[in-house]
């Protein structure tokens, strides 16, 4: 169960990182302007290159070409909703339904997965733990949040389904793969500054403080492990088992909402949320749903 530890440890990293990312996007800078430095923070990989790099065939570099792509939208509406909406809503949101996402999508590119009642009964309550934690009391959900949420979680399925097709096609050569996924990324990102308004956000925008600056490096080396260990697991289970592996995503809520809640409480000039009891209790309950989901997804379902 090597794929288990490294998720939860990738779990642990992607909450760490969210939080950051919610920081810094409140200090100033925009979507488009985080989305270059993250992308041209991904080119770090050039140092893998004396460690095994093979050159990938044409179909390789097509799937890489794609899923770089994908995974820069999908940031850019993931640090969209971030700017907008509270992370510890817009987070669960997008991982509560990515596992639905993952499996709708490897029905699509590998072929049908056997769905019995029990796996329908854990799915139900993955959706209803995602309303439920996304909904608060004198807060409506808005057509943005539904629309940016969904969006950021279909592609975030989406390109975890092309990586373990892109690791597939480079022969399961994880080093390979990590290092031409996080290439295409930051090239794609220095391209996109051939687009005039994407070059003046970039350049022209609000600049950045030196201690958001420090805190963007620091949200980005969490994020780096988060990605590095997440492809790891990718790399080394069976299309088959994804979904499942997705689903587990349960463990960084629980990191997430005890992380907000003592920031929330000891550093309000960190960050600060909406936790009054009822919240919270909200909060507890919609988790405890979403964990009952994974459980039985680990411990019911066969894969």
């Amino acid at each position: 169960m090597l794929w288990l530890i490294v998720i939860i440890i990738s779990y642990l990293f992607f909450a760490l990182s969210s939080l950051g990312d919610k920081i810094v996007l409140a200090k100033s800078p925009k979507p488009e302007n985080y989305i270059f430095y993250v992308g041209l923070f991904s080119g770090i990989a050039i140092f893998l290159l004396p460690f095994g790099v093979t050159i990938p065939s044409i179909n390789a570099a097509f799937l890489i070409a794609i899923n770089g792509l994908v995974y820069i939208f999908s940031l850019y509406a993931l640090f969209s909703a971030l700017e907008r909406f509270d992370v510890s809503k817009v987070v669960p949101t997008i991982g509560a339904t990515q596992p639905i996402f993952v499996l709708l999508l490897t029905y699509l590119f590998v072929g049908p997965q056997d769905l019995g009642v029990v796996d329908l009964i854990a799915y139900g309550l993955l959706f209803i733990g995602s309303i439920i934690i996304s909904v608060e009391k004198n807060e409506k959900v808005t057509g943005d949040f539904v629309s940016l949420s969904f969006l950021a979680s279909f592609l975030f399925s989406l390109n975890f389904i092309l990586s373990k097709f892109v690791f597939v096609e480079l022969d399961n050569n994880f080093i390979s793969g990590m290092f031409w996924m996080s290439i295409a990324a930051c090239v794609i990102v220095l391209v996109g500054l051939v687009f005039k308004g994407f070059r003046r956000e970039v350049f022209e925008g609000e600049k950045v403080e030196a201690q958001t600056g420090i805190l963007f490096v620091v949200t980005q080396v969490a994020g780096g492990i988060a990605n590095l260990t997440q492809n790891y697991a990718v790399n080394i289970v069976p299309f088959s088992m994804l979904a499942i592996m997705n689903s587990i995503k349960g463990v960084q809520y629980v990191f997430l909402f005890l992380i907000t809640l003592i920031l929330s409480s000891y550093f309000p000039k960190i960050l600060k949320e909406n936790f009054s009891k009822k919240v919270i209790l909200q909060k507890i309950f919609s988790i405890l749903l979403i964990v009952a989901g994974l459980a039985i997804l680990a411990f019911f379902v066969k894969v």
